[in-house]
């Protein structure tokens, strides 16, 4: 147990390091997340070499890292994550794990992925109605005009949801799904409201960072530097310096407490050794 509580009290060090790089800075540096993966598989591998028989401590590591990762590049493509997010779950995936059986560490990264799930939907909602309310002018005239936009999606999931509670005498789960769907329209729009009237600012071009989102395309001489969710390169700085102008840059709410509020939550249950209070909790 001593080696578990070392490994997750370390990475819970990290993970502090990287919330406040990531509010000061808006990324998170990958030397930052790279030396915690390093350090979680050198950690398991001197462990397993010098205080246990055979390296399945190693090996568990090794194998929810590569789940973690592959999971981590389909939340980037979906536009969940930003670069530095992607690689800071590969690292959890790294440390997380913590038995010999594959099965039992399955049921652990189960319950923090489902711990994350829901505390990143509570984060990012409370963090959308804070920049709402913020800048409420802007919000307003945005949600009218995305309203306008949207109104053919709107009223089809308005109908949907009316059907699925019309059959709810069939049961509750028609009800339930009926209310998300209900919501579910009007969740997109606040979302999409808040990113464009409060998450696009004007930034001068000496402020950009390498990672940093365009709101649009910037042309440079014969040249255009792309909008892309990969976000701006050195190279792509370096010619927007030469322009010597403000550009609208998107600005994404820091996801990064999201991590440490649910991998804080794991390991206290784990210190208290309330993993099954935690499943019945959120199931």
């Amino acid at each position: 147990m001593i080696e578990a509580i070392i490994l997750w009290a370390l990475a819970l060090v990290w993970i502090l390091f990287a919330v406040v790089q990531d509010i000061k800075t808006r990324e998170i540096y990958n030397w930052l997340n790279f030396s915690l993966i390093i350090f979680a598989i050198g950690f398991r591998f001197f462990y397993s070499f010098f205080f246990l028989n055979g390296f399945n401590f190693l090996y568990q590591g090794l194998i929810f890292g590569i789940f973690f990762f592959i999971l981590g590049e389909i939340f980037y493509y979906s536009k969940m994550f930003a670069g530095g997010d992607g690689k800071l779950f590969f690292a959890l995936g790294t440390v997380i794990p913590l038995n010999a059986s594959f099965f039992a560490n399955l049921e652990l990264v189960g319950l923090f992925i489902l711990i994350f799930l829901i505390v990143g939907f509570l984060y990012g909602f409370i963090a959308t109605l804070y920049f709402a309310i913020k800048n409420l002018s802007r919000f307003k005239k945005e949600f009218s005009r995305q309203f306008n936009k949207s109104k053919i999606f709107v009223y089809s999931l308005l109908g949907i949801s009316i059907l699925l509670v019309a059959l709810s005498f069939l049961g509750y789960p028609f009800w339930i799904l009926g209310v998300i769907c209900f919501f579910l329209s009007y969740l997109y729009l606040l979302a999409k409201s808040v990113d464009e009237s409060c998450m696009v600012k004007k930034f001068n071009v000496s402020m950009l960072t390498e990672g940093d989102w365009l709101y649009k395309d910037v042309k440079v001489g014969k040249k255009i530097v792309k909008a892309t969710w990969d976000g701006l390169t050195k190279k792509e700085i370096y010619l927007l310096k030469k322009r010597n102008k403000d550009v609208l840059v998107r600005v994404g709410v820091q996801f990064s407490p999201a991590f440490l509020i649910s991998f804080v939550i794991l390991f206290l249950g784990l210190l208290v050794d309330k993993v099954d209070f935690l499943w019945k909790a959120f199931w």
